[in-house]
């Protein structure tokens, strides 16, 4: 009967083929004794090996960040740390900013044969949709990298009511909430109703077809219109108005 043999030689691993991996050290290893069928045991002597130990994985500093496509690099606006009345907000309460400022672009992107540049330029100031994009941290600063689609519009002041909307968008002021019911009951802000009706304020120069020419929309600013309720990013205007943005295709009609 053929009888099994086995030596350290078999087991062993040789320092010379892991002598690219860093933090090796030597360790002895027993094994426990067992009794295979053939009746031989093996020894409780000790076998020299390797034990290979994980290193902490240190990021590169990356000095810059270059947006693919129709991507758009921007750095967020900082977070408000009080209300307007001077009260401290904790993290919780801390409204989510939808503004940056536009810090790289893409090559643009290609719609039929014809090739587009982003539309809004390094330096502007951007208003976006709330969750849109992927936050990055960089250079100490936070920073997010969204699609062009994403982009509500540019802010050329530091009032929302001058948003000026890209693409299909429509910037619309939002009719004030009935204060009363029906019957003459005053209703609380917990129970009015959400209104769905406003005031166009501004409009985007429309969408790009496969030949890159922009599509006129079919709503003009002034216009009275029903939108989907739950639809686009609402805002508050420092008039103390209610401001929405939202695609044209969220227009369901015009009221005359």
């Amino acid at each position: 009967m053929a009888t099994a043999q086995l030596t350290a030689s078999s087991i062993s691993v040789s320092a010379r083929t892991l002598s690219s991996f860093e933090g090796l050290r030597a360790s002895n290893v027993k094994f426990a004794s067992f009794k295979p069928a053939g009746g031989f045991a093996l020894s409780q002597r000790p076998f020299r090996c390797l034990v290979v130990k994980a290193a902490t994985v240190v990021a590169p500093k990356y000095t810059s960040i270059k947006p693919l496509g129709d991507r758009v690099l921007v750095k967020i606006k900082t977070v408000e740390e009080k209300s307007e009345g001077g009260i401290l907000l904790p993290s919780s309460a801390q409204t989510k900013p939808q503004a940056g400022e536009v810090v790289g672009v893409g090559e643009g992107k290609s719609i039929g044969k014809t090739k587009l540049d982003i539309s809004v330029k390094t330096g502007a100031r951007v208003v976006y949709s709330k969750y849109a994009g992927t936050e990055v941290e960089f250079d100490g600063s936070s920073h997010l990298i969204l699609k062009e689609d994403d982009i509500i519009g540019i802010l050329e002041t530091d009032d929302i009511k001058d948003l000026k909307p890209l693409n299909d968008r429509v910037f619309i002021k939002v009719a004030e909430a009935e204060e009363k019911t029906a019957g003459g009951l005053l209703l609380t802000e917990a129970t009015k109703e959400k209104p769905s009706i406003g005031t166009v304020i501004a409009v985007g120069p429309g969408p790009l077809d496969e030949e890159g020419n922009r599509k006129a929309l079919s709503v003009a600013p002034g216009s009275t219109v029903l939108y989907s309720k739950y639809a686009g990013n609402d805002f508050k205007g420092s008039d103390g108005a209610n401001y929405i943005a939202l695609k044209a295709s969220d227009v369901m009609a015009i009221l005359s």
